[in-house]
């Protein structure tokens, strides 16, 4: 009988001691994520609701009014910007400018991970080299980019041992845009061939000796293994580097000094909207075209999910 008791009071002091620590788990667990939970609640979550209700709003800093009392407007500031000539030339370069950045950036950046994954004598030194313009300041880029581009630079100086005419290269509407194209290639492409580089390591080396056996050769290697195996990277690439391209701001604001010229071919949409909101002083219709912006890209993150976000098993 004694036994029994005692059996029955030591379950009932474990059950207690594990629901303290379960309490204590918890209390734990909120400890570590709340400087999170309040970081992300006052620089993202904030910001966001407020960004939103301005999108509805007619409001400046001018109007020395709270963004609170300004009047609402609907989905006036987005029809808006459906009719402003400037935000449509905006979003047709930002689009140019993705549609020519993204393929040939990613495609360098494969081929430059397949070269250094290889047994290339010296490997490291290029990883470290191909990487170096991925760390270096964008505004630095942005201005040695000037100086090569400039009418005396050293592009044209090339050109001329060729014979072939000088460019003013940021003058000209037709040239403006595809030099910071150019500039936005070379810079990033050392982040994607990392990734490129990491999703290479991870296919088992047994597939390729297999293949081998098989008589394949290195083509075959690369269309019918490397690249399905490397599926989920390079959906994890084009999304980032899609967003990259429709967020680009920097270049283009340093090499036209923040107007988007000559005659707007330089304007992106981010480029736009900063001017809308702190030049212009719109904040509601900078926000609206913040939000269109953003729809943008998650209609875009998803058709690319569709076609390359499949799980891949190995």
């Amino acid at each position: 009988m004694n036994l029994q008791l005692e059996t029955k009071n030591n379950f009932k002091k474990n059950v207690m001691t594990m629901k303290k620590l379960k309490r204590r788990e918890r209390v734990d667990g909120w400890l570590f994520v709340t400087p999170f939970v309040i970081s992300a609640a006052v620089f993202f979550i904030g910001p966001l609701l407020v960004a939103f209700m301005l999108s509805f709003k007619e409001y400046s800093y001018l109007d020395m009014i709270s963004m609170f009392e300004a009047p609402w407007v609907g989905f006036a500031n987005y029809l808006n910007a459906f009719q402003d000539s400037t935000f449509l030339k905006a979003l047709l370069n930002t689009s140019i400018y993705s549609l020519g950045v993204v393929p040939i950036q990613l495609t360098i950046a494969l081929l430059l991970a397949l070269i250094v994954d290889s047994n290339l004598k010296g490997k490291t030194f290029f990883r470290v080299a191909y990487y170096i313009p991925t760390v270096t300041s964008t505004v630095a880029v942005s201005v040695m980019f000037m100086f090569i581009f400039k009418t005396d630079g050293i592009l044209n100086r090339i050109l001329a041992i060729f014979n072939l005419p000088a460019y003013n290269w940021f003058g000209d509407t037709r040239l403006a845009l595809p030099s910071i194209m150019m500039m936005a290639i070379w810079s990033s492409v050392g982040l994607y061939m990392v990734i490129f580089l990491a999703g290479l390591q991870d296919i088992p080396t047994s597939l390729y000796e297999a293949a081998r056996i098989d008589g394949a050769n290195k083509l075959q290697e690369v269309l019918y293994i490397t690249i399905p195996l490397l599926k989920p990277t390079i959906f994890f690439n084009l999304v980032v580097s899609l967003i990259g391209t429709f967020q680009v701001f920097d270049q283009a604001y340093v090499v036209s000094n923040g107007t988007g010229g000559p005659l707007d071919s330089t304007m992106t949409v981010v480029l736009y909207l900063y001017n809308t909101g702190f030049r212009d002083f719109q904040m509601g219709y900078a926000s609206a075209i913040a939000f269109i912006l953003f729809a943008i890209i998650f209609i875009l993150t998803l058709i690319q999910r569709k076609f390359f976000g499949e799980e891949t098993e190995f």
